[in-house]
This record gives structure tokens, sequence and C-alpha cells, in this order.
């Protein structure tokens, strides 16, 4: 299993990371929700709601490959966020990790989630799922298939998927690019930004 699995269109990449094991810092998790995101208007997968939408920047660079690197972010300043860049190499394409189910080292992501937290929802919504692996914004550009990576992934067998709108988004919003896991309690619940149009009448 290498990054060259995930050199296909968004979509492909993000049913082929649905069920990967993603390890970092002590705790092991099964990815089980997922959201694709393309790039540019006139790429092979224009997508507004993608940070990669208006072109490359130093903040978004890792987004146009090559694929198998991780890119993070903040959500609202504050949570780290999880992708895995796919597509080819400059093209510009991630697949957010929004779930896990903790595998192992669940003490650890315990000790860094707080003690209040359920275990099922350790690693439920991305920026949890950050925090609970301990991926900083330091980790942004890392190649998650190199052995010797603080964070890596491994690549399992493709699993059935249900999909569905991506979650807090204002525009491309009712495009089904969220997959997850059906039966999963670690998978996180759907909500639709109030900016967004009303569903239907979203791309």
């Amino acid at each position: 299993m290498s990054a060259d699995e995930l050199a296909g269109d968004p979509l492909s990449a993000a049913r082929r990371l649905l069920g990967a094991t993603l390890t970092g810092r002590g705790v092991s998790a099964t990815i089980v929700e997922v959201e694709a995101y393309g790039g540019v208007p006139d790429g092979p997968w224009p997508d507004a709601a993608a940070h990669s939408y208006r072109g490359i920047s130093g903040r978004n660079a890792v987004m146009f490959g090559p694929p198998g690197r991780l890119y993070t972010y903040r959500s609202h300043g504050i949570h780290v966020c999880a992708n895995v860049a796919c597509g080819p190499d400059g093209t510009a394409a991630a697949v957010l990790l929004r779930a896990g189910a903790i595998d192992s080292g669940t003490d650890v992501a315990r000790s860094r989630r707080g003690d209040a937290a359920r275990t099922v929802a350790l690693a439920r919504g991305p920026g949890n799922l950050c925090s609970a692996l301990g991926i900083t914004m330091d980790d942004n550009g890392i190649d998650l298939f190199d052995p010797n990576s603080p964070v890596r992934l491994e690549l399992n067998d493709t699993l059935a998927a249900v999909s569905g709108p991506r979650v807090g988004i204002s525009v491309a919003a009712d495009r089904p690019w969220r997959l997850w896991l059906q039966g999963r309690p670690e998978v996180s619940a759907y909500r639709r930004s109030p900016r967004a149009p009303a569903p239907g009448a979203s791309d």
C-alpha cells in the first residue's frame, strides 16, 4: 500500500481512506469519516469549498501534492485539522479526516482530550482527532507513508461507505463528498452551515 493509491480523484481517494489506520505519537485509530475536497476553478475538480480554490499559496501548498502528504490547518483559529493530499502531484485535492475510532493508546488519547471525553468520542470530529493523536501544525507537509514520520497512514481494504453533504460549509454545500462507515458511533453529527443555501440549491 502506498501513496500512489491516492493519486486519483478526491472522492475515490476519500473512499480509499475510509478504514485506513492513522497512527500518531502513541495512538492508532481507524478512520471512519472523511470529506473530499477538490481544487481550482480550471482544474479537474473545481470546488469552491476547498482551501485551494483560489490557487496555490504558502498556506495551502501541500494540497497541490504530492499525494500522501499531511495538510494541517486551524479551524476557527483554534482546532488543528488533518487532511491527506491526493490527486496527481501538482493538482490540488485533499481529504479531510473527520473522525476515527481509537484502536490502541486509549489512555494516551484520553490524557490529551481530558477525562470528560467518552471513549467513543475521543477522535470524533476533525479537531478531536488531531488532539487525540497529538497532530499539530508543525506536522504540515510530512509524508504519511514514511515509516519514520511521527504520523503515519496505512491503507487497508476498501469498505462500503455512506455518502452525504459535507459539514458546515456555505458553498458547494450539497455535494455528497462526505463519506462515513455505516453504524459506527464515532461518526460525527451532520450540521449544515446556516450560511448555506437551502438544501438542493447549492452545488
